[in-house]
């Protein structure tokens, strides 16, 4: 096997070794002219740079799909990033979830002015949360005032949480009880906070209003409909199936650790999808595009509020999407997510007519996050 390459428009590009081996062989003449850089790749090495393992990405538009490598699939060894690979996009789930949220609106089945209490009743209560206050626009937009469960998981927050609990399963009533232990962010409709306790909510709603599983309704829904067939929900299953980097965290330390194997229960509904860049490009395309979702729907998730706890100049939320500012004009869509080392970020034109999906699987360093962000804007930005 030669090093890494990939496909470009019909034609492989070759990177890292091969690349290195044929251009000893085709080094130009003094007549030839040196082929272009290519802006991807700069941008994928670009992010390596800034301390990953390894990276992939891929930009889509109508008539071209092009993608990127660089780094290892696995720390310590020369073997390439994987074509297509699998890995967990974390919150990027939130935008399939709230997609279903929204689907089940235009059929009349729930409406975003229900209450949390109408459809789990009792369940948000304790510590100044009360249900009966909140609705589900505003789990969906995260103004509900919800603590965050994140906190409260061990295997997300040290390495000695990870090695003992990485294959704990939860329940989703569980992970709202362990939430609930803290008092509301602030009263229901008044601020912005991020929080992962919304989507576990919205994710038991959706079981409520339907009889059926969130991640049965997703995959019905969503991922079956758009041919999404490397995407899934791996219910307490501790694997990434199929092809796949490691992922690696440092948990706030100096030194990180391979924590690939991982029970992500703790995240239904909220951030544990696993999927590729292919297909989080095809799921935002059809998204923006008006194929999931009817006009009136469709306007109440791009409708969006100021977010500044996310601390990125300019960015706005909607419903389980964010709207970010795009360095030539205009916003974009999209949604970044994280889950133990894979860190993923993708986006989408306003028409859904160009994508642009990278993520790294470990923590990187710093700049890294400013990296993968200015890759999606200059990309969504380019001419192809």
């Amino acid at each position: 096997m030669h090093g890494p390459g990939r496909r470009r428009r019909g034609r492989l590009v070759l990177t890292g070794l091969a690349a290195a081996l044929l251009a000893v062989s085709t080094a130009p003449t003094a007549t030839a002219k040196p082929r272009p850089a290519d802006p991807l790749q700069q941008r994928v090495d670009a992010i390596h740079d800034t301390g990953t393992v390894g990276v992939s990405a891929e930009v889509t538009s109508p008539h071209t799909r092009d993608i990127a490598r660089a780094g290892t699939a696995r720390r310590g060894t020369a073997r390439p990033m994987p074509q297509n690979g699998r890995f967990r996009i974390g919150s990027a789930t939130k935008t399939f979830t709230a997609a279903v949220v929204l689907q089940l609106v235009g059929e009349g089945r729930v409406s975003l002015d229900d209450t949390v209490e109408q459809w789990l009743p009792g369940v948000v209560r304790g510590n100044g949360n009360d249900g009966r206050r909140i609705t589900v626009r505003q789990l969906l937009q995260h103004t509900s005032g919800i603590p965050d469960v994140l906190p409260e998981i061990p295997a997300l927050n040290s390495a000695d949480g990870y090695r003992a609990e990485r294959l704990r399963t939860y329940t989703p009533e569980e992970l709202v009880r362990l939430a609930l232990r803290h008092p509301p962010t602030f009263p229901a409709g008044s601020g912005w906070s991020y929080s992962n306790t919304n989507y576990l909510l919205a994710a038991m709603i959706i079981h409520e209003a339907t009889g059926r599983s969130w991640a049965q309704e997703v995959t019905d829904r969503i991922i079956r409909p758009l041919g999404l067939k490397d995407t899934g929900a791996p219910g307490a299953s501790p694997s990434v199936p199929g092809p796949h980097a490691h992922s690696y965290a440092a948990f706030r330390t100096g030194t990180s650790i391979d924590v690939t194997v991982l029970d992500s229960s703790m995240a239904v509904g909220s951030g544990s999808l696993i999927s590729t860049t292919r297909d989080l490009s095809r799921f935002y395309a059809a998204l923006l595009g008006g194929r999931l979702l009817a006009p009136a729907q469709l306007d109440e998730m791009t409708a969006t509020v100021p977010a500044p706890e996310l601390g990125i100049p300019g960015v706005r939320y909607g419903l389980g999407l964010g709207e970010l500012p795009l360095p030539c004009g205009g916003s974009y869509f999209g949604h970044p997510g994280e889950l133990l080392g894979y860190h993923s970020w993708g986006g989408v034109t306003a028409d859904g007519t160009r994508t642009a999906v990278t993520y790294v699987t470990s923590d990187g360093g710093q700049g890294t996050q400013q990296a993968m962000s200015t890759l999606v804007g200059e990309e969504l930005c380019r001419t192809p």
